[in-house]
């Protein structure tokens, strides 16, 4: 029996068999899972998956043991139905910090580092979620930069928005880095 298809076409035309599409998941995040599922649900759009089975067993496959371990019950005995938002909600909800762990940090331990201004506010939003006013945020994230940076947004603290006040944050911290102000020369030097 002879074939229709031309030879060298047979490459082309694939009849009755299926793909596999590639997921690139993301590693687990376990500080942040409920960034790491929009990530990994971005991926899962992107691959046109939505099997409901199939996104558990991805989720399940990017697991340290340690994290795992958290929703073991999850694993063993998975649930008939939603078996993907299940495991979401309990990663998230087992391994998130409480909001009151969050604001004890915001409050007592967190300092700007090597953060630019910004990126320090969004972070310190994070922590105190939506219920924490912002001016509360502004006083703290403002406490925290350092004395130069103070200095020169002083001025601007009541006239400008918080996320535009860090934005300048930003501009100064560019144009005299904290490196500069450490290596300025004394006066002993000077002379």
């Amino acid at each position: 029996m002879e074939s229709n298809i031309p030879k060298g076409g047979a490459k082309d035309i694939i009849l009755g068999e299926s793909y596999r599409v590639g997921v690139r998941t993301p590693p687990f995040n376990p500080s942040d899972p409920e960034l790491w599922f929009a990530l990994l649900e971005g991926q899962f759009v992107l691959s046109s998956i939505t099997a409901d089975a199939t996104k558990f067993y991805y989720v399940l496959a990017q697991l340290e043991p340690q994290h795992s371990a958290e929703i073991r019950d999850l694993v063993v005995n998975p649930p008939n139905t939603n078996k993907y938002e299940t495991l979401k909600t309990e990663l998230v909800r087992r391994l998130s910090a409480s909001q009151e762990k969050r604001i004890k940090q915001l409050l007592m331990h967190e300092e700007i580092g090597d953060r630019k201004p910004t990126a320090f506010l969004r972070h310190l939003q994070h922590l105190a979620g939506e219920n924490v006013p912002k001016e509360f945020i502004r006083t703290i994230w403002a406490s925290r930069l350092p004395t130069h940076l103070q200095t020169c947004i002083a001025a601007q603290q009541t006239k400008m928005s918080l996320e535009d006040l860090a934005e300048l944050a930003d501009r100064v911290n560019d144009v005299v880095p904290t490196t500069m102000l450490l290596t300025s020369p004394t006066p002993s030097q000077v002379a």
